[in-house]
């Protein structure tokens, strides 16, 4: 099920419990996704609202930002709580490469996915840096939640870093 096709599902009746049946063809979500914290960062209401209602879905806790600087001081002060970030590239007047230097500033070890609508292709230097994954909206909920799923599974190489110290 794409984005688009999901808001109007939930639209037309899809509250909380009939959204997650919706979302997730009738199962139920895995229980070993609700220690994960994920921070999602997108300027488009609606679609933070979606991101929001999937993933809790799901059993992830989730923290939302609509602004950068929003996100950037969302993620100073939680960090420690935040297992990963979704993060849309165009978020004015910043962007998301550099909403991502903020982030690995507080963290080197940010674990960052790139979710955007955004036409031209990802910065190269932002992959190098260690961004770890993008999709293009709008996405599938399976491969939304895959993406998910395998940057939560990589491992991290430390929990801590020398400047939130």
């Amino acid at each position: 099920m794409r984005f688009l096709e999901a808001m109007a599902a939930r639209s037309n009746g899809g509250g909380t419990m009939a959204g997650c049946m919706l979302f997730m063809g009738g199962m139920s979500g895995s229980g070993s996704s609700q220690q994960h914290c994920i921070l999602a960062i997108d300027d488009e209401e609606t679609f933070l609202a979606f991101l929001t209602e999937v993933l809790e879905c799901y059993g992830y806790r989730v923290i939302t930002a609509s602004s950068g600087d929003e996100a950037i001081q969302i993620y100073e002060e939680r960090w420690r709580e935040i297992d990963m970030v979704l993060l849309d590239f165009l978020l004015p007047p910043l962007t998301g490469e550099f909403v991502f230097d903020e982030l690995q500033r507080v963290n080197p070890d940010v674990r960052v996915v790139l979710v955007t609508g955004y036409e031209k292709p990802v910065p190269f230097a932002m992959f190098q840096k260690g961004l770890l994954g993008s999709l293009k909206k709008p996405c599938s909920l399976g491969d939304l939640v895959q993406k998910v799923e395998d940057v939560i599974d990589t491992p991290a190489v430390s929990p801590t870093s020398p400047s939130a110290a």
